[in-house]
């Protein structure tokens, strides 16, 4: 996998979605970061181009897909501009990073991610962050479909669980999906 060619995308760290106590935390966020942080350094190591992708929601909610507009209304989450809606301490963007902001699952829907990566030259993503069954998974789904190889960081992706996490991993293997661990990430790079 030739490294000029590679981005990484980091899908959804932000404060609503894995700090203790938020609205939409997810319960395998906290033990990806340590993990999440080192592929992020790798790709800095090597001037590679790092996406964070960023869900976030008007205030009233006009813009939060159908499924989550009840929960939205009870509880509003990743709001643009709060505190909630901002990526975690850990991963903050260096200057030169790309920040896209979403309102659905998939990174690819309603925004440039494509055009850039393509203006990029970029024909492989990895992938990390959260949530494996929604977020990543749908961002994964899209990517093959824009046909762009996939590098899923198993160990730098988290779910509500881990029976989810492995079985949503194991259907994106079973598309041809390549599934690494932080670890392997150097390597494949250099």
């Amino acid at each position: 996998m030739n490294m000029e060619r590679a981005a990484l995308l980091i899908i959804d760290m932000q404060n609503d979605f894995v700090l203790e106590g938020k609205p939409m935390r997810v319960a395998g966020a906290q033990a990806v970061i340590p993990n999440a942080r080192a592929v992020l350094a790798y790709f800095r190591e090597q001037n590679l181009p790092v996406f964070h992708i960023v869900r976030v929601h008007r205030p009233d909610g006009s813009d939060v897909e159908i499924i989550r507009k009840e929960r939205f209304r009870v509880q509003p989450f990743a709001v643009t501009g709060t505190h909630g809606a901002a990526i975690i301490d850990d991963l903050v963007p260096l200057p030169g990073e790309y920040v896209l902001t979403k309102t659905r699952m998939s990174a690819f829907i309603g925004t440039e991610l494509d055009l850039m990566l393509r203006n990029l030259g970029i024909t492989i993503l990895y992938i990390i962050g959260i949530q494996t069954p929604n977020c990543i998974r749908t961002t994964v789904f899209d990517a093959i479909a824009w046909n762009y190889l996939v590098v899923l960081v198993d160990d730098a992706v988290g779910a509500a669980s881990e029976e989810v996490h492995r079985a949503n991993v194991r259907d994106m293997q079973n598309i041809g999906v390549r599934v690494v661990k932080t670890a392997d990430v150097p390597g494949l790079l250099n």
